[in-house]
């Protein structure tokens, strides 16, 4: 694994470990990127500042601000500082769903609001034991350590028993609103059916709600962005994504992976809300030659 991995890389070696620990990341990826990581992703700022957005709305990034990243939801960094340090954990899905099967409930929708908690000095070095602790079972193999994955969900268990308490130490009422539920609710809906359906009757309807209130809420939670919007925005980070690291494909196929019944729709839905075609986006970021027509 290379010290400073691209997404690619990133994402294929979570999948292969179940877990993946980086002490000095310097910098983000890549600034006016969307990123949608198929797994849980820390970053615990350790120095210098920066800001990104996470679905949509903009969160900042300061020494011992720890964000937490759910999987399917949008982050996009902006800007930060050149002495911008963090420390970065990856887990995936299929180990975080484990580990809150065994020991937790929905204790993540508190971070699914607002994905960034601030930690005094002593816990963010605590945290930072914790996650090296993890680190340190992760590098041996099932073959050294036959009970390699049940230690570090033990490990894992014990740093996130301890993320909650601080989130609860900084805001004790954080996820008790009802617009947060809702609003978390609605996230993670729209993660789970987007490819089914872009309507607001349909998002409503799963949240029971009509779609007056449903759009008031979420306009309340968001500053000011609807529901249409929100999910707008939402499925075409995911046609750009899919644009972007699916260079063999066809821009039919992506419209078909995206749930879109015929490739028009696609390309009209992408261009009202874009304001540019599919086609001028896969010719931006990718370049002319090489696709499939």
């Amino acid at each position: 694994m290379p010290p400073r991995p691209n997404k690619e890389q990133l994402i294929q070696y979570v999948e292969q470990s179940g877990i993946a620990f980086f002490p000095e990341m310097h910098g983000f990826f890549a600034l006016n990127v969307d990123y949608v990581f198929p797994h849980i992703v820390l970053m615990l700022c350790l120095n210098g500042s920066g800001r990104s957005l996470y679905d949509m709305r903009e969160i900042t990034h300061r020494k011992n601000d720890l964000a937490f990243i759910i999987p399917g939801h949008i982050m996009r960094p902006l800007e930060c500082s050149d002495d911008f340090v963090y420390a970065m954990l990856c887990v995936s899905p299929k180990m975080f769903e484990d580990l809150r099967f065994h020991t937790f409930s929905h204790d993540y929708e508190k971070f699914n609001y607002m994905p960034i908690c601030s930690l005094t000095d002593e816990q963010a070095a605590q945290l930072q034991t914790l996650i090296h602790q993890v680190a340190i079972i992760a590098k041996h193999t099932d073959e050294e350590l036959p009970h390699r994955y049940q230690a570090l969900l033990a490990q894992l268990a014990v740093g996130y028993e301890f993320l909650n308490y601080y989130r609860r130490e900084q805001d004790k009422q954080w996820a008790d609103t009802p617009l947060v539920k809702l609003f978390n609710r609605f996230c993670d809906l729209v993660v789970e059916h987007y490819r089914e359906s872009r309507e607001i009757q349909y998002y409503a309807n799963l949240m029971h709600l009509t779609p007056k209130y449903f759009t008031k809420v979420i306009r309340s939670a968001t500053g000011g962005l609807s529901p249409a919007q929100w999910i707008e925005q939402y499925v075409t980070t995911q046609a750009k994504r899919l644009i972007e690291s699916r260079a063999t494909h066809t821009l039919q196929e992506t419209a078909y992976l995206l749930g879109f019944s015929e490739p028009t729709s696609f390309y009209r839905y992408f261009k009202r809300v874009t304001g540019m075609t599919a086609k001028q986006y896969q010719q931006l970021t990718i370049g002319h030659g090489d696709h499939k027509q």
